[in-house]
């Protein structure tokens, strides 16, 4: 039978993503990827779509209803799709519980059938700030409605690090006084309702930040030994240190065991000089794997697996210059791996 060199080639690239991405593969119930849109050269979604397939990603998360992507995911309902409500929609939707009916209407009932839209976010890092107090009033007519209509779609928002007033020891972990106003009505809601609070943690920027005060090896997850003892509790890598930050801060505003998954995190293979090559990446990105893959938690929730979303699908060529164009395991242009993972 004749092949193509294209046939061939393709085939033999997919063998190399299979391989160097065995753990994704083995992580898959766990492990996600986002999937950004800002690149005037990113593949079609449909060979997005094939992409997460062959390397066994069951969960993916878009920032906005895109209707090309969730007409790309008709029909692959073993992936679990996170799709974002955007920024500027908060305002008409906060104001009326029609506007919300009329949005779900039309970006997610129309995939209902064939896509299996496991969760809805309300805003993307808007807390704190101007438009935070938005965010509750449209995670409470999205609950009302899914609840209604008795739909597994899960509503919730997604925050950063930014939250917090203080993180260093973990056990001092406190929120800002204006997270405290805007974020601590959301936590309550969400443990109210059991869902989890996306929660966007990249060791990279304080790092990035002072590099003399803290270790490579400790950002990136590389250090065997204890390198932050806070009580009882030992830390080996930053990571843990600032989930179980924000950990400690929410059960100072009396919200305890709520669950906590990884929105986003990631290490920036370009752009920024020697803190950001490809083989940081990978090891960062691949110790976050492993973390996943290992279901040990953290230090303060050793015997609650961590569950998160790796940032990003394909480096953005139309993101701010410079680290953020850097983020993507792929580069878009032959959706060649940037660095194997493993």
């Amino acid at each position: 039978m004749h092949y193509s060199l294209k046939t061939v080639f393709v085939f033999f690239l997919s063998c190399i993503v299979l391989f160097c991405n065995y753990g994704l593969v083995t992580a898959s119930s766990n492990i996600g990827l986002n999937y950004g849109l800002l690149g005037d050269n990113l593949p079609t979604p449909s060979n997005v779509i094939s992409l997460y397939q062959s390397i066994g990603i069951t969960k993916v998360r878009i920032f906005d209803p895109n209707t090309e992507v969730l007409n790309a995911l008709r029909g692959h309902r073993d992936i679990q799709v996170t799709v974002g409500v955007r920024d500027q929609d908060l305002a008409p939707l906060a104001a009326s519980e029609e506007a919300v009916k009329t949005w779900f209407a039309t970006n997610i009932e129309p995939y209902l059938t064939d896509v299996n839209i496991s969760f809805i976010t309300v805003g993307n890092e808007v807390i704190p700030g101007p438009i935070g107090p938005q965010v509750l009033p449209v995670m409470t007519s999205l609950t009302n409605l899914v609840k209604s209509r008795n739909l597994p779609i899960s509503i919730t928002t997604v925050v950063s690090m930014g939250n917090l007033g203080e993180s260093y020891p973990p056990s001092a972990g406190l929120f800002t006084p204006q997270a405290r106003e805007q974020l601590t009505p959301v936590l309550k809601f969400l443990s109210q309702t059991n869902t989890p609070i996306l929660v966007n943690i990249y060791p990279y920027f304080p790092y990035a930040s002072d590099p003399v005060s803290i270790h490579l090896d400790y950002a990136i997850s590389k250090s065997e030994a204890v390198v932050v003892q806070d009580g009882p509790l030992g830390y080996t890598n930053m990571f843990d240190a600032m989930f179980d930050a924000f950990l400690w801060a929410m059960e100072k505003e009396g919200v305890k065991d709520l669950p906590m998954v990884v929105a986003e995190t990631g290490w920036p293979s370009a752009g920024n000089g020697e803190m950001t090559t490809p083989d940081i990446a990978a090891t960062y990105n691949g110790n976050f794997v492993k973390h996943v893959v290992s279901g040990q938690g953290t230090p303060k929730r050793p015997n609650v697996g961590v569950e998160g979303f790796l940032f990003a699908t394909f480096n953005e060529n139309q993101k701010p210059s410079g680290t953020e164009q850097h983020f993507g395991l792929y580069d878009p242009i032959g959706v060649k791996p940037v660095y194997k993972l493993f």
